[in-house]
C-alpha cells in the first residue's frame, strides 16, 4: 500500500532552515514497529503519523516518533503537522480550517493556523495563505528534579562558571515532555556548548528527561517588551546530537520563567532563536498568558516551509 508523506521545515520562513519534519498521512493500520522503522529511516528529530481521531469532535490522532522512541508530545511536530494538513485540505478542495485539535499521548493539543497578512488590509485581515501554526501546550507547568551546576556543565562540555543560577538552578521542567533546562551566563558559552555523551549517560534520564535545553537571556531592549532567548538543545541519548528548534522545550522554559516572574506582569511575549550555531537558524514565537489560580497558558508558534512530498510502499 502506498502512503503519502510530506516534509516541511518548521520555525523558519526559508527553505532548508528550521527543523525538518516528516508527516506520514493516512497512517491508519501501521504498527508501532513500522512507525518506529519509518521514523528511523527519515532520521529527523521527529516524524509524525496522522490517524483518524478517536473522538469525531477532534481533528486527528497524531503520533510522534524520534529515531529511537515514541514521545507523548513535541512542539515542531504539532506546528508542522497542522501546516501540512491545512495545505492537504486545500489540495483536496476541502473547506479551510482555522484550527485543529490533535489527540496525543500527553492529551489534547489545540493548534491555530497562522496566515499571511494581506498588505494594506483593514484591521490586519488575513489573506488566507497558511504560513505556520501556533500550539497550546497540553499540560500545566511541572517542576521536577534539580541537579547541580557541575552535572549540567559536564553535559554541555562547559566549565561550571558558565552556568547561571540567579534565576533558577538546572531543573527538569515539562508542559507535556520533560527537559533538563539550564541557563548560561553568556552567548559565548552557549556557542561553545557541546553534548558530552558520557555525562548525559551518567545523569539522564532524570525525572523523565533525557535531553538538555540550554539558553541565555538577551538583555532587554528599552523599546521592546518581547523577551528574547538564544537556545540550543542536545539529545544524544535519543539519537539527536542537536535539535535545530524545540517547541516543547521552549514552551516548558518560558512557562518556568513566567512562573518565576509572577502573574502580575500579565501576558508576556517571547522570541527564541535556536539552531543558529548548527547552521539551521530557527525562530520560535512564544506567549505566556496568566489564568485562574496561578495557571499559565503557554503558546509556541512559527512559520513553516513545504519541502518534499512522496510515498512509502508499506
Amino acid at each position: 500500500m502506498q502512503r503519502r508523506y510530506v516534509t516541511t521545515d518548521v520555525f523558519t520562513d526559508r527553505l532548508f532552515g528550521g527543523n525538518p519534519l516528516a508527516v506520514v498521512l493516512d497512517a491508519d493500520g501501521l504498527t508501532d514497529t513500522q512507525m518506529q522503522s519509518i521514523a528511523r529511516e527519515f532520521n529527523y528529530s521527529e516524524t509524525t503519523f496522522v490517524l483518524p481521531p478517536r473522538n469525531a469532535a477532534h481533528s486527528a490522532q497524531v503520533r510522534i516518533y524520534t529515531p529511537r522512541v515514541e514521545v507523548p508530545f513535541a512542539g515542531h511536530p504539532n506546528v508542522g503537522t497542522a501546516f501540512v494538513l491545512a495545505h492537504e485540505r486545500q489540495r483536496q478542495g476541502l473547506p479551510d480550517a482555522g484550527s485543529f485539535v490533535f489527540e496525543e499521548h500527553a492529551g489534547l493539543v489545540p493548534v491555530t493556523l497562522l496566515r499571511e497578512q494581506a498588505a494594506g488590509a483593514a484591521g490586519g485581515r488575513a489573506s488566507g495563505a497558511v504560513i505556520g501554526a501556533e500550539l497550546r501546550a497540553p499540560e500545566a507547568l511541572s517542576r521536577r528534579s534539580v541537579t547541580s551546576p557541575e552535572s549540567a556543565a559536564a553535559c554541555l562540555s562547559l566549565p561550571v562558571s558558565a552556568i547561571a543560577t540567579n534565576r533558577h538552578a538546572p531543573q527538569v521542567v515539562s508542559v507535556g515532555l520533560p527537559f533538563l533546562v539550564v541557563e548560561l551566563n553568556s552567548r559565548d558559552a552557549l556557542r561553545c556548548a557541546r553534548a558530552h555523551v558520557a555525562a548525559h549517560e551518567a545523569l539522564l534520564p532524570l525525572d523523565g528527561a533525557d535531553c538538555v535545553f540550554t539558553y541565555v537571556r538577551e538583555a532587554p531592549a528599552a523599546a521592546d517588551s518581547t523577551i528574547v532567548l538564544h537556545a540550543r538543545m542536545f539529545a544524544p541519548l535519543d539519537g539527536v546530537p542537536e535539535d535545530p528548534a524545540t517547541g516543547s522545550a521552549t514552551a516548558a522554559t518560558i512557562a518556568l520563567l513566567a512562573a518565576l516572574e509572577g502573574s502580575a506582569r500579565g501576558e508576556q511575549h517571547w522570541r527564541i532563536h535556536q539552531g543558529v550555531d548548527m547552521g539551521r537558524p530557527s525562530l520560535l514565537m512564544g506567549r505566556t498568558v496568566p489564568g485562574r489560580e496561578g495557571a499559565t497558558a503557554v503558546y509556541v508558534g512559527g512559520r513553516c516551509v513545504a519541502v518534499f512530498a512522496g510515498s512509502l510502499a508499506i
